[in-house]
């Protein structure tokens, strides 16, 4: 019978993008990614792991999301400058976003069709479209 050491998944995790697995970024990843998606702040999750007995910094946390969105972990979505949520589901989909509660809900991908785009810059191409419907009352 083999058994898993609790930070297992989150040590493979790591080391399968190549991030140091130092122990606050294991500790966080373990929060992150349990097996469910999620969408979280800087501070949701800063509050998740001081519950945990994870003694971090807010700026730690900033860090390591970041970090972790750099080698695709993690989206950032932007709801409106200054608020961003991470989003544990790195596949291709979009959001309705509750004004009223700051809660976001995915929508599939295939659910929202863009029928046309500007053609992107000279020297660039597009990366990604990304669709928030902004939810009120």
């Amino acid at each position: 019978m083999t058994t898993s050491r609790p930070f297992s998944q989150a040590l493979d995790c790591l080391r399968t993008v190549g991030l140091r697995p130092t122990r606050q970024r294991l500790g966080l990843a373990r929060l992150l990614f349990d097996g469910r998606d999620r969408h979280l702040t800087a501070e949701q999750l800063h509050s998740e792991a001081l519950n945990a007995d994870l003694r971090v910094s807010l700026a730690t946390v900033y860090n390591a999301l970041h970090q972790f969105t750099e080698v695709g972990l993690l989206r950032e979505i932007v709801v409106e400058p200054g608020r961003s949520y991470f989003d544990t589901n790195t596949s291709d989909h979009h959001h309705f976003f509750y004004q009223d509660s700051g809660r976001l809900e995915d929508i599939p991908g295939d659910q929202v069709q863009v029928a046309r785009l500007p053609d992107a810059p000279p020297g660039t191409t597009i990366a990604s479209v990304e669709v928030i419907v902004r939810l009120a009352g």
